[in-house]
Order: C-alpha cells, then structure tokens, then sequence
C-alpha cells in the first residue's frame, strides 16, 4: 500500500496548482488502500505563517482531501535535519562556507564566468579548501556559516545512482551537475533538499508525487538516500498546471486561489474539476 505526501510551504494560499498536487497524491493513496500525509514545509520562519498553514489545512478538508495522522511540520523538527548534518560531516562531506551571494556572483565574474547548472551558476568551491582551523576560528568569532555537500566526494562514495519515476521509467542521476549544494544556510538548520529526504524517510513515504519541475532535485534526493542509508522510495512527477497565459500557477495568482474561488461561490467538486480541466494533455 502505498503512502503519498503533499508538502506545501505555508507562503501563501492554496491555489489551483497545489490544488491538483494534493489530488494526485490523495487520489493516488485512496485507490490503493494506502495512506497520505501532509507536511508543512515551513523551515523559512520569515516567509512562513501559521496563518497559511492553518488556512491551507481548513481548505484541504473543505476540498474532501483528508489526511491520516498529525500533520508534520519541519519547524519542529531541526533536530533531525541537524542529526543529519552531523553524519554527513562525519563522513567528511561538508565544509562551512562564508561567502556572500554578491561575494560569489564577483568570483564568478573575475573569473569569465561559471559552469551552469539546472538551478543557475554553480558554486566555485571559494572556501572549499578552507583550512579546518580557520573555519573553526572564524565560527568562534561569530561567524555564521552555510554547510555545503562536497559534491566530488559524495558521488565518489555513492557511485552511480537512479531512481524510478511511475511516469518516466528508470532514470539516471547525475547529482555532479547542480556542484557543491548548499544543505543548511546561515539563518536555517536545513536546505530544502535535506529536509525533505529526511522527512520522507521519516514518515515512511513509499511514493513522492509532486510537480515535474522537481525532477532534476531528485538526484540530489537519491544522493542524499545513499549517504544515509535511507529508504529509496518511488517517484512520479506529475505535469504542472498552465494558465491561459502559459505560465505556472503562483500563490500571487488570486483569481485561482482556493479562498478567492470559495468566496465566488464555487464549490469543493468545481474547485477540483477546475484544476483537474487544466491538467497539460
């Protein structure tokens, strides 16, 4: 049987997109006699509001969308992704990284440019040779740190890696592409991509259903699994929902947001048709 997730960040209200990502993981579970789950993304306290989280929640049961068990909630929960951190460093995967976003934008610059990969210019490896006790020093002294995966050595101690997507088939990683990623910020125990392989493995998640503009994370994900001996499990990357305009759906998108559709009069059952009609054929 299997158990689906839908893990919205608490940013803003639910929209049409998020809409059909929670009926497919909710359909998905529900056929099969399996269980689904919500979790609420919510390591960036500046962004994310208990507000959200709760209206997001009183729309998802309004849509019919019910949920087994507590909801999870990743602001709770830093220890695990700092227990995490700790077994990769431990490993000799991580080195701390001082730099600034402009500091690495001049780098680049002065050096004619960086490779690209699928999320923008990769890192330039600036304090990658760091000396321990120089890093060690400078924390000392106040200084905050991001934690950066060695992406060299991690796939080194992996080797190669692939994942099965229900839609795709078999696929190859290639984690080296997106260089030395960033798994915990100066103001965040966490990076996305740690979170969310920890939480996965966490809450006994068999299937991860979510938008296909997420299918490149999943080598780092499947990387991630490796180095922690977590459970690999099953993917399916399902298409996004394209507006008359041909762009995304956003949380800033208004007129689809489910408490605007709601004040309109509309219904759970034409709230879901609605997104379910905008689904890419």
């Amino acid at each position: 049987m299997p158990v689906t997730r839908f893990a919205p960040s608490p940013t803003g209200h639910l929209h049409l997109g998020s809409v059909y990502s929670a009926l497919f993981a909710w359909r998905l579970a529900r056929q099969a006699g399996g269980r689904f789950l919500v979790r609420m993304e919510d390591i960036d306290q500046t962004r994310c509001k208990l507000e959200h989280a709760a209206r997001i929640l009183n729309d998802l049961a309004w849509l019919g969308l019910d949920w087994d068990g507590d909801v999870r909630c990743q602001s709770a929960h830093f220890a695990d992704y700092r227990a995490a951190l700790a077994r990769l460093d431990a490993m000799g995967l991580l080195y701390p990284c001082f730099c600034t976003r402009a500091g690495i934008a001049a780098e680049i610059e002065a050096a004619g440019g960086a490779p690209h990969g699928p999320d923008g210019p990769l890192y330039p490896g600036i304090c990658r040779g760091l000396p321990r006790e120089e890093a060690e020093a400078r924390i000392a002294a106040g200084e905050q740190p991001a934690w950066r995966l060695d992406m060299a050595r991690a796939a080194d101690r992996v080797g190669p890696l692939r994942f099965h997507d229900r839609g795709r088939g078999l696929i190859a990683c290639d984690p080296s592409r997106f260089g030395d990623v960033v798994l915990a910020r100066k103001d965040s125990p966490s990076s996305y991509h740690l979170a969310v392989t920890v939480d996965d493995a966490l809450q006994g998640v068999t299937l991860v259903t979510r938008g296909e503009d997420l299918l490149h994370s999943t080598d780092i994900h499947r990387l991630l699994q490796a180095l922690l001996g977590l459970p690999e499990p099953e993917y399916w990357h399902h298409p996004l929902l394209l507006g008359p305009d041909g762009k995304r759906f956003a949380k800033r998108d208004r007129s689809v947001s489910v408490p605007d559709l709601r004040a309109d009069g509309k219904i759970a059952a034409d709230v879901l048709a609605m997104a379910e009609a905008l689904v890419p054929r």
